[in-house]
């Protein structure tokens, strides 16, 4: 096989707010191009930003995503609360980042037991676990269980687990009671031990694919609001520093011809981003009940193995409930009042950690309070050269041995474990293969 000339074309990859394909080009055995494609049509969401309200805004751009929706509608409340000059408050401050421990315990839940745990049973699907297998019906249940307790987060603090309505600029419109409070503790506590079995499973993972690369995330200055996900500084593995204000200081915009994506370099080298890179780079920063539930992981990190991004999200998960266990032990929400300040001309940068990796939200604001331009920057894009480069890696170390059928299904094993927000990406492949 390694004299073969091949193409390899996986088509119409299915997302979750789009569609993606992959095309690679093999000659004489060896890996000439791969191209990761996201084929959607573009859908401006940045120009249609321009001419509304700015009070319109975070919830327009929650529609950029239907899985991380409440990502966008965080990032682009903090771009507009910069571009006004709103400090928000303490309370604020905690609703947020509850919000965001409620997305990422849903959304991490979806992508590790429904979209990944499949391939390391080696099955098509989570529905396809056997009820009758004491491990994988204790499976089944965990991954609904644990869902369930991220959605109901979500839902108490934003008011959907989805597009929440609560969060706006300036504050919240609504504040959780101390029913529903209550009910979220012995929610995050009854999965606790689900969570920790889910880490185990991917930290015994057979699946493996290490490649030296870069890696960045949001850091907190000081560890007040969870992990970084909502305030802190840019930093890579290469020790910089970049404050969110000056994020373009470090994203090179690359224009890929056959993509309806953009795509990010820094320094003319691709990186990562998402929960490995988080982990990577502020392991010491979790919560002192996760460090101590992860002895036996702990000093995995940092990794440059892929597959260990699954093992990264796990370990959020955990986090993001203890933390919320905390918060919600120890805070007593009041009502208070929305903080509203005169629109003036100006520019706000908004960058938090979504499931997936960091988020960019600017908005540009006229005098009158209408929105003149803005941009936003999305993770995939900025891990979608890497993805590119860990493919052609990996497709050269099978060939010559690997089937096609084997090479189909290691890429899409590597890609999957990005959680590249693609829907139904257990299955997201149809393979055509022509060769020379």
């Amino acid at each position: 096989m390694h004299q073969i000339d091949l193409d390899l074309t996986l088509d119409r990859i299915s997302k979750i707010e789009g569609s993606a394909s992959l095309e690679l080009r093999v000659r004489g055995g060896i890996v000439e191009h791969v191209h990761f494609k996201t084929t959607e049509f573009k859908r401006f969401f940045t120009k249609a930003m321009v001419g509304k309200s700015i009070i319109a805004i975070p919830q327009h751009l929650a529609r950029i995503c239907g899985t991380c929706s409440n990502a966008h509608i965080l990032c682009s409340i903090e771009s507009c609360e910069k571009a006004m000059g709103i400090v928000p408050t303490e309370q604020t401050m905690l609703l947020r980042i509850l919000t965001v421990y409620g997305l990422i315990i849903r959304d991490h839940a979806l992508h590790l037991y429904l979209f990944a745990l499949p391939d390391v049973f080696n099955k098509d699907a989570f529905l396809d676990f056997d009820e009758n297998d004491e491990q994988e019906h204790q499976l089944l249940h965990d991954g609904f269980e644990v869902k369930s307790a991220g959605n109901f987060l979500a839902t108490l603090v934003a008011g959907r687990s989805v597009h929440g309505m609560y969060p706006t600029i300036g504050g919240f419109t609504h504040f959780p009671d101390q029913k529903g409070i209550d009910e979220a503790i012995e929610k995050l506590e009854n999965i606790r031990p689900a969570v920790k079995r889910i880490i185990k499973i991917f930290k015994d993972s057979q699946f493996h694919f290490d490649r030296k690369t870069n890696f960045m995330a949001l850091l907190p200055k000081n560890n007040k609001y969870g992990f970084g996900f909502l305030e802190g500084t840019i930093v890579s593995n290469k020790g910089e520093a970049i404050e969110e204000k000056n994020y373009r200081d470090h994203l090179e915009h690359v224009v890929l011809p056959y993509s309806m994506a953009s795509a990010y370099k820094h320094e003319d080298e691709s990186y990562m981003v998402g929960a490995l890179a988080r982990i990577n780079l502020a392991k010491n920063m979790l919560h002192p009940e996760t460090i101590k539930s992860i002895k036996n992981v702990y000093d995995i990190f940092p990794s440059t193995d892929i597959y260990h991004n699954n093992l990264a999200q796990a370990i959020e998960i955990l986090h993001a409930v203890d933390d919320s266990i905390e918060i919600l032990s120890h805070t007593k929400f009041n009502p208070e009042p929305i903080i509203k300040k005169p629109y003036k001309t100006s520019v706000g940068i908004g960058v938090i950690e979504a499931p997936r990796g960091t988020l960019y939200h600017k908005v540009e604001l006229g005098a009158d309070g209408v929105v003149t331009g803005g941009e936003i920057v999305v993770p995939t894009g900025q891990n979608q050269i890497n993805i590119e480069e860990d493919i052609y890696t990996l497709v050269n170390s099978l060939l010559p041995k690997a089937s096609k059928d084997e090479i189909a299904d290691e890429i899409e094993k590597l890609i999957r474990a990005y959680d590249p927000c693609m829907s139904c990406a257990s299955h997201f492949l149809k393979v055509d293969w022509d060769e020379a």
